[in-house]
């Protein structure tokens, strides 16, 4: 097909303009600033052709808006061409949005309950236009800077478009510059590499109903950590939301299980808090199956630190009960490991000890670091050892004074009659004293390390009292 001339072009969108205007004049309405000027629609008409030409013909046979946007721009209609431009950029996206994968991107754009209503293609109409841009740009089906320009275009379409009051007049340039960013930045546009690696991966693992082979888990592994955190986070996301689907596969969580540990560790931490608000979501409104399969993916992670304050303050509260429990029982040297395990999977660094709790939490590791006083592995449950010193050499300046005065307390001093048991408080104080930068409460820690193998008492006597005076809260 020829090109259209300079002229041609004219001869298309100028002569049915002024007719208008005098019909118009005629009849007693408003004519002036109506339509653009002559001069205004001549640009148009010679600049049309050749941006127009850039798009492939299996994007121009789609792009209706676009015809409206030349048949209203020929007219001099420029507000009406401008609304036109955005309804394209809109529906692009849209089919964007659909090739990347909704749940994706629904992940990415809606929160909280609202979540569970977002579904088809056709719930894309519900979203604001501001969040649809932001979340292509997050998932990065659009560029940084395309983003920019389409907030722009998106502001003048409020703010001048056909849709809203204005007397602002539309000048040829400005719109030859939103139809080119049209054109140019999305509708001849393809997402990021990046971007589509996420999309097959997870469209593949939706339907994937076969174990992982070593040497494919390998190489799937090795992708995932080539990714940039925030794709790591659209990921994880979705795959706990394919996770806890009443729907979903046996062998298919099974592989997301093995798969998510990769992509949590690459995730960045404010996706993991907000799966953590999620997983309290589901409690709270009585998604019971959905809680249970979202405590599951909670686990297989590692990341029970990252869930609601509320959520780990109950779980803790009753993981130390059934810690203490397990140390006054029977066996408890083969009990305690796996209840000190699941416990130390929500305290993972020194903001996870909760200060409601931090009492509670350091008086029943340290009695059972302290142990029960018997010879026998010097009373203390030799696999639980580990977690217990994970967790007092977590307590600093902020916790240590509270660990010390859980020695006054009367389960505590009950137990350091025992010379064992006073051997191992000593142990249990130098753990303690590896994190502290506090210089009285390291001379506090060293005095009861020289005097505590003599008498449990040591924690009760006027020297030590003197010495910690303003710090401890007797017990």
């Amino acid at each position: 097909m020829n090109e259209l001339t300079p002229k041609q072009s004219m001869e298309l969108v100028d002569p049915q303009a002024q007719r208008i205007v005098d019909f118009l004049k005629n009849i007693g309405l408003p004519h002036d600033n109506i339509i653009a000027a002559q001069d205004q629609r001549a640009i148009i008409g010679q600049a049309l052709p050749n941006v127009i030409a850039s798009l492939p013909p299996e994007v121009k046979k789609d792009a209706r808006y676009l015809s409206k946007f030349v048949v209203g721009a020929g007219f001099g209609l420029f507000d009406y061409s401008l609304n036109a431009v955005w309804n394209e950029v809109v529906l692009n996206l849209h089919k964007k949005v659909v090739a990347y994968g909704l749940d994706i991107f629904y992940d990415a754009a809606v929160g909280g309950k609202a979540r569970e209503f977002y579904k088809s293609e056709d719930d894309l109409r519900s979203l604001k236009d501001a969040v649809l841009l932001d979340t292509c740009r997050k998932l990065e089906l659009i560029a940084e800077t395309t983003h920019k320009k389409l907030k722009h275009i998106l502001d003048m379409r409020n703010d001048i478009g056909i849709s809203h009051p204005t007397n602002y007049v539309i000048n040829a340039y400005e719109l030859l510059g939103w139809l080119t960013t049209c054109i140019q930045d999305v509708l001849n546009d393809q997402p990021t590499e990046a971007a589509l690696q996420v999309q097959a991966f997870i469209q593949n693992l939706r339907t994937y109903t076969k174990p992982f082979e070593p040497a494919n888990q390998a190489s799937i592994e090795q992708k995932i950590k080539s990714l940039a955190s925030h794709h790591c986070g659209h990921m994880l996301r979705t795959m706990f939301g394919i996770y806890v689907a009443a729907d979903t596969d046996p062998q298919v969580r099974k592989n997301i299980s093995i798969l998510a540990v990769t992509v949590w560790a690459s995730s960045d931490v404010e996706t993991k808090y907000k799966l953590g608000l999620t997983l309290e979501g589901y409690n709270t409104n009585l998604y019971a199956d959905k809680h249970l399969l979202g405590e599951q993916f909670f686990a297989a992670v590692g990341g029970n630190a990252f869930r609601s304050p509320s959520e780990k303050a109950l779980q803790v509260d009753a993981l130390l009960d059934e810690l203490l429990e397990k140390h006054n029982g029977w066996d408890n040297f083969h009990h305690e490991a796996p209840v000190a395990d699941t416990l130390a999977s929500y305290i993972v660094s020194q903001p996870d000890i909760l200060p409601n709790f931090a009492n509670k939490l350091i008086k029943v590791f340290l009695t059972c670091r302290i142990g029960r006083g018997v010879s026998y592995n010097d009373g203390v449950s030799p696999r639980a050892k580990p977690y217990y010193d994970r967790l007092l050499a977590l307590l600093g300046d902020q916790f240590g004074w509270q660990a010390l005065a859980s020695l006054t307390s009367y389960e505590i001093q009950s137990q350091l009659e025992r010379t064992i048991c006073r051997v191992q408080a000593c142990a249990a104080l130098t753990v303690i004293k590896r994190s502290v930068v506090n210089q009285r409460l390291i001379e506090c820690i060293d005095y009861l390390i020289a005097n505590l193998p003599n008498s449990g008492r040591v924690v009760l006597d006027t020297k030590f009292k003197a010495l910690s005076a303003g710090h401890l809260n007797w017990q």
